[in-house]
């Protein structure tokens, strides 16, 4: 297909470089009474995890599904949006302004929406290591003073002052800020940029921090509605050197890309859908290769048709879409679509390309193939012997891992599981035997043969007990006996 054509071209060029682990976060513009503010409603690593609702905690990590629509509606976004490649930027105020200022030399926005949509993308932003009933005083005060300070129907004048260049420090560019809202009703009159320039005290302390690779680098999905745009403003950015936004990312973790889609208000979950799609595409791993070495917007666009082409369909009405696809144990191997070889074959087989395979496809097993434990070895107990010999590396761990504060209540539970039985048919056992095979015998019995079974059978958490043929056979055999 053209679209693979394309990345054997762009990825061919340099395949030495490895490109680093992106770690996407995706906040939601949202309104909390007067307030403006991004919320934190999604991230990724490898796979999705989204906040549950109520807001208190994160679910666990599953397989993004997303639908063909948001795809295809991506694909659009990127074809008419604006496409900022290789972005000189060193604080979120500048990049922000120097993204507008880029709509409005494309002509894709009107002038007199720059400082609406610049107050917007500056709001501050709440990830989910905060509760939502944690706010500080300080805030509390300012949004009972000032109750129409961040409301998105603030009537901001347009500035006198034009952008004097691209490259213009962030002193400078909130000095122009302060001087055009300076001009507002005082109850609007508050700085614009409301974000974090450096990374809180919980950004720092965040114990997600241990899941993500030291050399990775953050996505950041910026998805809302407004009510003073007509038609959506969306723009995706790729920045020079990554760097650290502030209180941008729920990590300290610098950022490498930005997607921003605001649109008029009616379409939230369209929206959110396109988000989804963009941020599920960052941590693919041929997509993230091909976002790093795009050179212009047609290479952006065939990375998302490649991913259409490996994309598979699940049918409406035939599966639950509210249950969620749990990681696979061993995540396939992205080589077989990274292969320069192989990306001509694309599209012809869905999850599996003709040729040469590669990778570690070929250390598959073949369909209905013995393992190696069932094998006949042609030696007496030969194939006890491999089993020994394969469960001796783990058979310590699997007795201590047991010691630990988690498994308490499965230990309770097969103790008093294994006890309960031992009394029960030690009793019957008792009336049928005189009281020479009694409940004490019975308890002696039962651990007796769990010890011995836990050591040999490498199943400790497992009830042992008499049962009713073992009654019936003591009896027989006391009577006989007698």
């Amino acid at each position: 297909s053209p679209a693979a054509e394309r990345l054997r071209h762009i990825l061919g060029e340099d395949d030495t470089t490895q490109t680093p682990t992106i770690f996407t976060e995706m906040d939601t513009l949202q309104q909390d009474g007067e307030e403006l503010e991004w919320k934190e409603s999604a991230r990724w690593v490898k796979f999705e995890e989204k906040v549950e609702e109520g807001g208190e905690r994160w679910s666990k990590p599953h397989v993004s599904t997303l639908t063909l629509h948001s795809l295809f509606e991506l694909r659009t976004c990127l074809q008419t949006g604006s496409i900022l490649l290789d972005l000189e930027g060193y604080s979120l105020p500048q990049i922000v302004e120097e993204i507008v200022d880029h709509q409005i030399a494309d002509g894709l926005i009107p002038a007199d929406l720059k400082e609406k949509i610049i107050f917007v993308l500056l709001r501050k932003h709440r990830h989910q290591t905060k509760k939502p009933i944690h706010r500080s005083l300080a805030d509390i005060g300012k949004s009972s003073n000032t109750p129409s300070n961040r409301s998105p129907q603030v009537n901001l004048s347009r500035s006198t002052s034009s952008a004097s260049g691209i490259h213009r420090s962030t002193e400078d560019l909130r000095s122009r800020q302060s001087s055009s809202l300076g001009r507002l009703h005082p109850a609007q009159s508050r700085s614009m940029n409301d974000i974090s320039d450096t990374p809180s005290t919980n950004q720092l302390k965040n114990k997600f921090m241990k899941k993500i690779p030291r050399d990775a680098e953050a996505s950041n999905v910026l998805i809302g509605e407004v009510d003073f745009l007509d038609k959506p403003f969306v723009s995706f950015v790729r920045l020079a050197q990554a760097t650290t936004l502030g209180g941008l990312t729920e990590v300290p973790v610098p950022t490498r890309f930005l997607f921003i889609l605001l649109g008029p208000q009616g379409k939230t979950k369209s929206y959110n859908e396109i988000g989804r799609a963009i941020a599920t595409l960052m941590v693919d791993d041929l997509f993230s290769d091909v976002a790093y070495k795009a050179r212009d917007r047609g290479d952006l666009i065939a990375g998302v048709d490649e991913f259409l082409d490996e994309v598979i369909v699940l049918p409406p009405g035939e599966w639950d879409p509210k249950i969620r696809i749990e990681p696979p144990k061993k995540v396939p191997s992205a080589e077989m679509r990274k292969s320069v070889l192989n990306l001509n074959e694309l599209g012809q087989m869905n999850g599996s390309a003709g040729g040469a395979a590669g990778g570690e496809d070929d250390e598959l097993p073949v369909q209905h193939e013995l393992g190696e434990e069932l094998k006949f070895t042609g030696r007496f107990c030969g194939g006890l012997w491999l089993d020994i010999k394969r469960k001796i590396p783990f058979y310590c761990s699997d007795i201590y891992d047991g010691v630990h504060i988690q498994s308490i209540s499965a230990v309770l539970f097969i103790y008093l599981g294994c006890i309960t039985n031992a009394i029960t048919f030690g009793g019957l056992l008792g009336d049928a035997t005189d009281n020479y095979q009694g409940v004490m015998e019975s308890f002696l019995g039962t651990a007796l043969a769990g010890t011995v079974f836990c050591l040999f059978g490498g199943q400790p958490l497992i009830i042992l007990s008499s049962t009713g043929p073992i009654l019936i056979f003591e009896k027989l055999l006391y009577e006989f006996s007698k």
